[in-house]
């Protein structure tokens, strides 16, 4: 039985798309030295991340990796990284596929990378819950407080 992909592009295409975004990445002044600090064989890495795509697109189960592991072991990758890692894919499928394949692609991708980035330290290293204004933890609860 044959499973009908979750977005029918090609491996043509995913390879495509894998080696323009990793080209755009090398050069990019802030992912470029975190990237150059784990891989040191890039046709392996995107190799890699194409069985990961295809798995992810084309459902063919052709992955085994583990991304939030991977991420999370590197030690200098931050949450605040992906939108930059987003920005430079989103740009990447604009330019190599039609506009209604690159939409749905980029949608997977805005949700893995969410999904990775709430595994990983923030900026500031407070966790990933983020700080939404008062400071709770030091709040007195309203039965300890004392009546006046």
């Amino acid at each position: 039985m044959n499973i009908p992909p979750r977005i029918p592009v090609t491996e043509a295409q995913i390879d495509r798309v894998v080696a323009r975004f990793y080209e755009r990445v090398r050069g990019h002044p802030a992912l470029g030295p975190i990237f150059a600090a784990h891989v040191s064989d890039w046709p392996t890495h995107e190799e890699k991340i194409g069985r990961f795509w295809r798995n992810a697109l084309l459902l063919q189960r052709c992955y085994d990796g583990n991304p939030m592991q991977v991420h999370s072991a590197a030690g200098n990758v931050r949450a605040a990284h992906f939108p930059v890692w987003l920005s430079l894919f989103d740009a990447t499928l604009e330019q190599e596929l039609p506009e209604p394949l690159a939409r749905a692609w980029s949608a997977l991708a805005h949700r893995v990378g969410r999904g990775l980035s709430y595994g990983l330290p923030q900026q500031d290293d407070r966790g990933p819950v983020p700080f939404l204004g008062e400071d709770w933890s030091k709040r007195t609860p309203p039965s300890l407080k004392r009546s006046g």
